[in-house]
């Protein structure tokens, strides 16, 4: 039901309208009215009407000016003009307002009717419209951080699947011109944990701080977050350092876990923020530093912080990761372990892709359906199926069904070949001797006749 406020100063006007629309309208509106301008912008503030029949001539503010103020609160109401003058008097001004109906006292009922309706659709679309962007943006807050991971992904390695770093940080809005990474490293107790608990947790976190980042997921021991440098601030570091501390924090206090945080050097560009996550990892050397912030500009010099003075005393006898060469070496270690975690997700994927062609290939199937059913966007999910599998999901999935029919063609059974065109998941005869032909050089009657 929607709401109309009618402003008139004539009580007959108001108890006409109010009786016509319930007659030609009924159970479309509720009304309230004013009798004035000021009266008038008081009942829109706590009526909050779809829609207004505003009186031009009152006593007080006039139509108009009530409009206006109305306006400047409630952008999305709408306005039908009603007068007992020449509207085309007001009209400039009444355009200005964004009104675009108007009602010559004395108005018929089936004028009324009809504007009433038309404003009616059109309230209705913008229901829709905006149930849609919500949709949509509920759509795209659920893609985001598969978006912000594989973004994340890209600046740990190399290369990911020939994704392209400057379309996903366009996409993100997230621009790679300035800033640092900071690794959270955690102990191995967090296998006994709620690994995606863990990730949410420290996800939410990051994006209600204040800064602008992005977040990878949680890989082997450790995740990245990438933070940009908006302020420019020549403190900025050490900001940073204050959310390493506070991630540290939340990390003892939500799961009693102590973490170790890694933050790299400032740098721009996808090749400097891949070597600030590499630094990073560096400083972030779990075995030895649990619940410290190390910045590896600091940890290189040995000065201008006393994590990295106490990391330059400890005794090189401990047998931890001492030598460079070692901490290199986990470095590569653990990034040669997301290439093959992910490698491995990836086959497991198509694996699972592949086995439900096989079991859908004869019915009328789609890319569309084969990749919503792995959890996968389309046009991703054809770009690492032809990767994996070396061929096209079209091409994939004829090969199967001409697998089939020649088995149907071959058998004892004699089938029709109509009959097997349908069997493995054609519905048309001649487009289904067509691709026969095309894959195997021979049509279906031809080859029956050899296989005989």
């Amino acid at each position: 039901m929607y709401r109309l406020l009618i402003a008139d100063d004539e009580a007959l006007e108001r108890e006409g309208l109010e009786h016509l629309i319930h007659r030609m309208l009924p159970d479309r509106f509720q009304i309230a009215f004013a009798d004035n301008g000021r009266k008038a912008i008081e009942q829109a503030e706590e009526f909050r009407p779809h829609i207004i029949m505003m009186d031009i001539n009152m006593p007080g503010i006039q139509g108009l000016q009530a409009i206006r103020e109305i306006k400047s609160r409630l952008p999305d109401t709408k306005f039908i003009l009603v007068t007992a003058y020449d509207f085309f008097a007001y009209a400039k001004e009444a355009v200005s307002l964004g009104v675009k109906e108007y009602i010559v006292k004395p108005a018929g009922r089936e004028q009324i009717s009809s504007i009433l309706n038309q404003l009616i659709e059109e309230l209705e679309r913008e229901k829709s419209k905006r149930t849609e962007e919500l949709h949509l943006r509920d759509r795209v807050s659920q893609l985001q951080p598969l978006v912000e991971n594989e973004l994340s992904l890209l600046l740990m390695v190399d290369q990911v699947l020939d994704a392209d770093e400057e379309k996903l940080s366009d996409w993100l809005s997230f621009p790679l011109d300035e800033g640092c990474a900071v690794v959270a490293a955690f102990p191995k107790q967090i296998y006994t944990l709620d690994k995606k608990k863990l990730y949410e947790t420290f996800r939410s976190f990051a994006k209600t701080y204040g800064i602008s980042c992005i977040v990878s997921s949680l890989i082997d021991l450790h995740m990245a977050i990438f933070i940009r440098n908006d302020t420019k601030d020549h403190d900025w570091k050490a900001e940073i350092k204050m959310f390493g501390e506070k991630l540290c924090s939340l990390a003892e206090r939500q799961f009693q876990l102590p973490v170790t945080i890694g933050i790299g050097s400032v740098q721009s560009g996808a090749g400097g923020w891949r070597k600030s996550y590499f630094e990073a990892v560096f400083a972030s050397d779990v075995d030895r530093h649990l619940g410290e912030v190390r910045d590896f500009e600091g940890v290189v010099q040995g000065t201008g912080s006393t994590v990295a003075a106490a990391a330059a005393a400890a005794p090189a006898s401990s047998g931890e990761h001492s030598d460079p060469e070692d901490q290199r070496s986990y470095v590569i270690s653990a990034l040669q372990r997301i290439r093959e975690q992910r490698e491995q997700q990836t086959i497991n994927v198509m694996d699972k892709a592949k086995q439900y062609i096989g079991l859908h290939f004869t019915e009328e199937l789609s890319l569309e359906e084969t990749a919503e059913h792995v959890h996968l966007n389309p046009h991703y999910f054809s770009k690492v199926f032809k990767q994996q599998v070396g061929a096209t999901f079209i091409d994939y999935l004829t090969g199967l069904r001409i697998e089939k029919a020649k088995q149907l063609i071959s058998s004892a059974d004699e089938l029709a070949l109509k009959e097997v065109c349908f069997e493995v998941g054609y519905k048309d005869p001649n487009y289904f001797s067509r691709v026969f032909k095309r894959v195997t050089g021979l049509t279906p009657t031809e080859y029956r006749s050899q296989a005989k």
